[in-house]
């Protein structure tokens, strides 16, 4: 089994490029989604995570879940990214290794494509075979930031500054582009990154192949 990490900038596009090597027979999994599940009402991190940030990010309505852009205020508006990183990351970490175990098992010459931001900041990437980097000029991530904000709702002004935060808890792209194996430009039409993201699966596919 092939282990690759997927990788990129906040919105650099690396949901995008992880569906569309799916699509293409990959298996995916996604860091946000793994923590989101680890936070959830029940799961290990929960209580934790209440109790270090205080009992404001907790739903009165919605069965006790926590607010992730309530959480998300306190981590970035306080400076305290650090902190959560260091009590999320090991357990995703263990999730995903659990999850990488499980497919090399049942497809041992199968692609298994972690995607997550931090990769490089957590120092993690020697755990794969290959590391993925998505590129976009950070003018254009905001750009996109900003729209997606405001179609949720949220005030220009207000996602162009989480924007800005989020960047600032990140390397820039051109540290992760030197740790990376090969790099994906995402900065264009959709068209032009299938076709990048096809090219890519060749190569991996031809790599588990010959493992």
């Amino acid at each position: 089994m092939l282990r690759v990490g997927l990788t990129g900038g906040v919105a650099s596009g690396k949901t995008t490029v992880g569906k569309l090597m799916e699509a293409r027979g990959a298996y995916l999994i996604q860091a946000d989604l793994i923590a989101h599940d680890l936070m959830k009402p029940g799961g290990p991190l929960y209580d934790e995570v209440i109790t270090r940030f205080g009992q404001s990010i907790v739903n009165k309505n919605d069965l006790g879940t926590i607010d992730r852009t309530k959480l998300g205020a306190i981590v970035f508006g306080e400076g305290r990214i650090a902190e959560l990183n260091q009590l999320i990351h090991p357990a995703v970490i263990r999730r995903q290794e659990e999850w990488m175990a499980e497919i090399g098992r049942k497809d041992p010459q199968s692609i298994a494509v972690v995607e997550a931001a931090l990769i490089v900041e957590a120092g993690v990437n020697g755990r794969f075979d290959k590391l993925v980097m998505i590129a976009c000029p950070e003018e254009e991530r905001m750009r996109r930031f900003v729209a997606r904000g405001v179609s949720l709702g949220v005030a220009p002004e207000a996602a162009a500054e989480r924007f800005r935060a989020v960047v600032a808890a990140q390397l820039p792209d051109e540290a992760k582009t030197a740790a990376a194996d090969i790099v994906i430009d995402n900065s264009g039409a959709l068209g032009e990154t299938e076709q990048e993201a096809g090219a890519v699966m060749v190569r991996l596919r031809a790599l588990a192949m010959a493992k």
